[in-house]
């Protein structure tokens, strides 16, 4: 009977230390899983992060690429106009001179008619102005009458080099409209001109 009962005190040991092992183990276990887990998630979350930033990178870049290629659009757009503004700029700020009482065309002075010409050619689009000037010497009818001549002669030029005469028109300011209002030949000289104005049709 002791003995029967000594067996049943070890197996009774043995059950309690059997299941005090598998506790501690699955304690040990859980502690793991719980381990593993936080890994997990934290890794989720920085590769979430991550890829959030990757994004949010694209998308600043494609921002970026579309601003750039709205800019040079536009500076596309923009670029023929300023470009021909200058170019018409250019062409009407040489005036064409003249010797006094003449209304003859003097050799540099074809030289600049043959540039207007050809950019009056190549921009059909645009109408001239020829505006005739003299300087002060003369009477009014006179230097009116001059100054015609001197637009008209600046006009007939230009049609020889191709320009369609229904885009050129003419007036004559006479002595009324002086670039320079000194008394002197130097002022003289500048007032005996030919002045350009182009416009578009």
């Amino acid at each position: 009977m002791k003995r029967s009962l000594a067996i049943i005190g070890i197996i009774g040991l043995i059950v309690c230390f059997s299941v005090m092992v598998m506790t501690g183990c699955a304690k040990k276990t859980g502690v793991k899983e719980q381990a593993v887990s936080a890994e997990e998630q934290a890794a989720a979350e920085q590769g979430k992060a991550k890829a959030d930033a990757d994004a949010k990178a694209r998308a600043d870049e494609e921002a970026r690429l579309a601003a750039e290629q709205r800019a040079k659009e536009a500076e596309a757009k923009v670029a023929p106009q300023a470009e021909a503004a200058a170019q018409q700029e250019t062409m009407t700020s040489k005036d064409v001179l003249f010797d006094f009482d003449k209304f003859s065309l003097k050799p540099e002075s074809r030289d600049i008619l043959k540039q207007l010409a050809e950019w009056l050619n190549n921009n059909k689009n645009n109408i001239l102005l020829i505006e005739g000037n003299c300087d002060e010497r003369g009477t009014t009818e006179y230097n009116l009458a001059l100054g015609e001549r001197r637009a008209k002669e600046a006009m007939k030029y230009l049609v020889e080099l191709g320009v369609d005469g229904k885009r050129i028109k003419t007036i004559s300011y006479g002595k009324e409209r002086p670039l320079d209002p000194a008394h002197t030949e130097e002022a003289w000289t500048k007032n005996r001109r030919d002045h350009f104005v182009v416009t578009s049709k």
